[in-house]
């Protein structure tokens, strides 16, 4: 067999591993349309208290209330996106709600779509704890006793609000991303199913990352994961998100919400490997409060989807705290991959850095979008920006678009912006030491990417260039 077959039945492998489609079995799944009889449905079926309910009432009537994003320059076009088309929740069949601790206990295709994502090899060799969605609700859940006993709680949300609920309360979409946010915050607080419950007591550390994966397997569905994330005063953790679903006619919807709280001296990194199918608008929210010497770290990959918007955005409350964002956003042809970061320094000392590589083939778009908000009084803080852009054709797009408002004097800001093409000189060079011309540009690619890749264990760098090098391919959605 030659080089070129072996590499297109490794291609093939690779792209059955997300590509591949279950036939739909659900317990139950909600009537299309988001109404207050759909929210109150949702909210039973899950046997929720009432001040949860009324939260969600709340957040719904928010919603009718707001208008649909416009007016951005260059905005993505969201004219496809009819929320009242989609299905908002599916609760899969699965007998013990809340996700169950033995892989084995899954029922047979549940468990087969996860192991072909590789899940289980995962949560035995890299991670401390693992979470997996399928469709509306978190169907597994297992976390080490070691740090069980140490006070740590993973566990999805729905069982939190249970088991947890003055917790819940607290931070649940009332001072990081409430649902007066913006329009798909306010959805999300209306029919939110799923997603993951993360505190980290004062003073522990997780010295592996924990990760939660959300597949969407039906046709013409709504995902809508809630991720909340406490980190006590001097406490340290690594949360890996995978996101995936099969290539349907219908569109499917994700509108995710993330809040992370970073306590005094706390360290969080938050990682994202996303890869949606082409027919999904993937429309979240995610943000983290930071206090007092208190670190955040961003790193995701965002490609597959037909359109992105997504701006991760941390808050700089404490002295001291301090923000890193790494992104990388692929769009090949069809898509709209619009990305970028969000940080506002409101105290002094403060420091962030945003570095955004992007990558454009076949008439795909990409951009950065980007805010960086100094305000009186923090002083001596500083931010730099970087973002870097690589087109593979004229017919590819790319932009730039940051807002950096300044309120202070004695700062310390940076932007820096680059757009280029692949170079012939650079191909023809790699060629001449015996690469073919895709080997070569991938190769080009993965030295792109390389600052992201480091950033995140072996096991999911590997991940991250194995999609990037499908979608080069084409061989994604």
């Amino acid at each position: 067999m030659s080089t070129r077959e072996e590499r297109h039945f490794k291609e093939a492998d690779a792209q059955a591993r997300f590509e591949f489609k279950k036939e739909q079995r659900a317990a139950f799944v909600a009537e299309k349309g988001l109404t207050e009889e759909t929210v109150r449905v949702i909210s039973a079926d899950k046997g929720e208290p009432e001040w949860m309910l009324q939260r969600r009432l709340r957040a719904l009537k928010q919603y009718h209330a707001m208008p649909m994003p416009a007016g951005w320059a260059n905005q993505p076009d969201l004219s496809e996106v009819d929320v009242d088309a989609i299905v908002p929740y599916i609760r899969p069949d699965v007998d013990v709600r809340g996700g169950v601790r033995d892989w084995d206990d899954l029922p047979e295709d549940i468990r087969d779509t996860f192991d072909k994502l590789g899940i289980p090899e995962a949560e035995r060799n890299a991670l401390s704890g693992v979470g997996a969605q399928y469709e509306s609700e978190i169907v597994y859940q297992n976390m080490r006793e070691e740090w069980e006993s140490q006070g740590v709680i993973f566990m999805d949300m729905d069982k939190a609000v249970q088991e947890h609920p003055a917790l819940v309360k607290q931070y649940f979409m009332t001072k990081c991303v409430p649902p007066t946010d913006n329009k798909f915050a306010a959805l999300h607080g209306a029919i939110w199913s799923g997603g993951s419950f993360v505190y980290v007591p004062e003073g522990v550390t997780l010295d592996m990352p924990i990760q939660a994966y959300f597949r969407m397997n039906s046709a013409g569905m709504g995902q809508f994961e809630h991720t909340l994330i406490v980190a006590e005063k001097g406490s340290e953790v690594h949360y890996i998100e995978g996101c995936s679903a099969p290539k349907y006619s219908a569109f499917n919807l994700h509108s995710g919400g993330v809040e992370v709280f970073v306590g005094e001296d706390a360290h969080v990194q938050y990682s994202t490997v996303q890869n949606w199918s082409k027919n999904t608008y993937n429309l979240n929210t995610k943000r983290a409060i930071v206090d007092r010497g208190g670190r955040m770290e961003w790193v995701s990959g965002s490609m597959g989807s037909k359109v992105t918007m997504l701006y991760p955005a941390t808050v700089l409350n404490g002295r001291g705290a301090s923000d890193n964002h790494i992104t990388i956003a692929f769009a090949s042809r069809g898509q709209d991959i619009d990305t970028g970061a969000k940080v506002y320094h409101n105290a002094p000392e403060t420091k962030s850095t945003i570095v955004s590589k992007s990558i454009a083939r076949e008439g795909g778009r990409t951009n950065y979008r980007g805010l960086v908000r100094i305000a009186d009084g923090a002083y001596d803080s500083s931010c730099t920006v970087e973002c870097d852009a690589l087109m593979f054709d004229n017919d590819s797009l790319s932009d730039t678009m940051p807002h950096i408002e300044i309120m202070e004097d004695s700062v310390d800001v940076a932007h820096e912006a680059t757009v280029g093409k692949i170079g012939d000189e650079d191909v023809f060079y790699l060629q001449s030491r015996g690469l073919g011309d895709d080997e070569a540009k991938q190769l080009i690619v993965s030295g792109f990417i390389e600052p992201i890749t480091r950033e995140l264990p072996i096991e999911y760098a590997v991940e991250l260039n194995r999609l990037v090098e499908l979608e080069m391919e084409g061989s994604l959605g």
